[in-house]
C-alpha cells in the first residue's frame, strides 16, 4: 500500500512543466503579454508537446495563460473586472472565517500565527520576497484552521491567484512588506482578543490595500492590464 501511495505521489513531466512555468508566471519572470510556444519548452524539457499541452491547460485554468486557436499562447494580462470578482468573494470568505475563529480558536491556533509573524519578520529582515509570499498563504490558511474551516483556503486561494503576481509587484518595496506584517500582526492580536469588530476592520483594510496596488501598477505598466 505504502508502495501504491508513493507512485501516486510522484510527479510526472507536466507536473514539472506546470510547476516551472507557473513559477515563472507568478514571479513574473515571464510578464503580462509574453508568448510561449509549446514548441520551445518541449525541447527545453525534452519531454513531448503532450506534457506541456496540459500544464498549459492547466495554468490557463487559473488564468495564467491564455491559449489561442492559430495563435501564439501568450501570459494572460491582469483582468480588472476578474481581481475585483475575486476581491468580493475573498473579502466575504475571509470576514466569515474570521468572526467563527473569534468563537472557536485555541491557545494552539494563536500559538500558530504567533510562529507565523516570526517568521515572516525574518523574511522581512533578509528581504526574500518569494519567501514572505509564502508565508503570507500560510498565514491565511491558519486563520482558516482558526475558524474550523480549512476547506475555505480552497476558495481564498483559487481568489487569491488571480492577484499574486500583482502582490509580487508590490512587495519589490521593502515598506510594503512591512505594511503586510503590521496588518497580520494586527489581525492575530484582535483574534486573540476575541473581538470581532476590530479583526473584521483589520482584514477588511488588509485586503482593501490592493485597490492601491492595483491603481499604481495600472499607471506605471498599462499594458499588463486586458481591460
Amino acid at each position: 500500500m505504502a508502495h501504491l501511495s508513493k507512485k501516486l505521489e510522484r510527479k510526472t513531466n507536466a507536473d514539472d512543466v506546470f510547476d516551472f512555468l507557473h513559477g515563472q508566471i507568478v514571479s513574473l519572470q515571464l510578464l503580462p503579454g509574453t508568448r510561449i510556444s509549446e514548441v520551445e519548452i518541449a525541447r527545453q524539457f525534452d519531454v513531448s508537446r503532450q506534457p506541456v499541452r496540459e500544464a498549459f491547460i492547466r495554468l490557463a485554468n487559473l488564468d495564467l495563460l491564455l491559449i489561442r486557436p492559430q495563435k501564439a499562447t501568450m501570459v494572460r494580462r491582469f483582468s480588472s473586472e476578474k481581481i475585483k470578482r475575486a476581491r468580493f468573494i475573498r473579502m466575504a470568505v475571509e470576514c466569515e472565517i474570521l468572526r467563527r475563529a473569534c468563537r472557536l480558536a485555541t491557545n494552539l491556533h494563536h500559538q500558530r500565527l504567533q510562529q507565523d509573524l516570526e517568521s515572516q519578520r525574518a523574511a522581512i529582515r533578509s528581504r526574500d520576497i518569494e519567501k514572505f509570499h509564502s508565508l503570507d498563504y500560510d498565514f491565511h490558511r491558519h486563520l482558516c484552521d482558526a475558524g474550523h474551516s480549512a476547506l475555505m483556503f480552497g476558495t481564498i486561494s483559487e481568489n487569491k491567484a488571480l492577484v499574486d503576481r500583482l502582490c509580487v509587484l508590490s512587495l519589490s518595496e521593502p515598506a510594503a512588506m512591512e505594511e503586510l506584517f503590521d496588518d497580520h500582526f494586527r489581525i492575530a492580536e484582535k483574534l486573540k482578543e476575541q473581538n470581532e469588530d476590530a479583526v473584521i476592520t483589520a482584514i477588511t483594510e488588509h485586503l482593501s490595500r490592493l485597490d492601491d496596488v492595483i491603481a499604481g501598477i495600472r499607471n506605471s505598466h498599462a499594458d499588463f492590464f486586458e481591460d
